[in-house]
């Protein structure tokens, strides 16, 4: 039987939010910290925050509610994964849509990190947790593409650094609904929980939420549709699906952020395409263990390529 949470309280000190709990707590990493921050664990003053580098909060009393840990660890699983690169210290992987990447409610095992347990003989980062071992960042389940996991803790703690500096390049291709005028642009928004449906992302008010960046590009456009390239300045939760629905433009097969109807279909069956059409096809980074430059690129899987060819029609 899995325990409550335990909760933690106390005044913060100077600085960024992430920082001031983990000098507060310094039994908690401040990467295992961002975490629950992401996770709307952190109240201030009474209210949940995910603005981990806000410091504004400076003096204000916090509560930190930190999930009971599962029983057990998860269980490797012999689950196939296209592996792209890999030495003793990190893995890129190509997920492919469906993969759920840890476990969590409703997804106790098949994930990918039940897989990589397997793959790595266990040999994975410790410091996401016996939930999350290895877990630097994550794609959606519905969303296909490139992920680098940390094998080794100095990894970890070195790709954490980098995504914080926004020194990762990730490039995104997706299908949306209708052409963008113009072409090729910069969304730039503040990215927060939704104050109507906490499983949403919106774009909140410029003091609220976290600063995002999405760099866009038309590369086919076709009647109603057009596959757009997505580049990343940032690296926020559902941020191409909000920015691409900000503008006008929501996935195809997006059943959160688009209220329009899905009548794509693929295939010689022609099943309906029902999930969002995004693939992370680009991930480039300094290696932070032997200082090499990386950058791996992921060709569209064929339920993209097969609507691709039904709207080129």
């Amino acid at each position: 039987m899995v325990g409550e949470n335990t909760i933690f309280s106390g005044v913060l000190g100077e600085g960024r939010l992430d920082s001031a709990l983990a000098h507060a707590l310094p039994q908690f990493s401040r990467a295992r910290i961002q975490g629950l921050i992401a996770e709307d664990a952190v109240l201030i003053a009474g209210k949940a925050t995910n603005d981990a580098a806000s410091k504004k909060f400076a003096g204000q009393s916090f509560e930190l509610s930190v999930p009971a840990p599962r029983p057990d660890k998860a269980e490797a699983q012999d689950i196939g994964l296209t592996i792209v690169f890999e030495d003793d210290h990190l893995i890129i992987v190509d997920k492919p849509a469906g993969l759920v990447v840890h476990p969590a409610a409703g997804h106790a095992d098949g994930t990918l990190v039940n897989a990589l347990l397997h793959h790595c003989k266990g040999k994975l980062s410790g410091i996401g947790g016996v939930e999350r071992p290895g877990i630097v960042h994550r794609i959606d389940k519905d969303t296909s593409g490139l992920l680098v996991v940390a094998k080794s803790d100095a990894a970890h703690e070195g790709l954490t650094k980098l995504f914080a500096a926004h020194d990762i390049e990730r490039r995104y291709f997706a299908i949306v609904s209708g052409v963008p005028a113009p072409p090729a642009g910069t969304v730039r928004t503040q990215i927060g929980r939704s104050t109507t449906n906490r499983k949403k992302m919106a774009v909140l008010p410029e003091n609220k939420g976290k600063h995002a960046v999405t760099h866009y590009r038309t590369v086919e456009s076709f009647a109603k549709t057009a596959l757009v390239e997505c580049t990343l300045e940032t690296g926020r939760t559902h941020q191409v699906r909000v920015h691409m629905t900000h503008i006008g433009h929501p996935l195809i097969g997006d059943s959160v952020y688009s209220n329009r109807q899905n009548p794509y279909r693929i295939g010689q069956n022609q099943s309906k395409f029902d999930r969002q059409a995004l693939h992370a096809a680009s991930l480039g980074f300094i290696h932070p263990i032997s200082g090499e430059t990386l950058l791996f690129e992921s060709s569209l899987p064929e339920d993209m390529q097969l609507l691709l060819s039904q709207l080129q029609l």
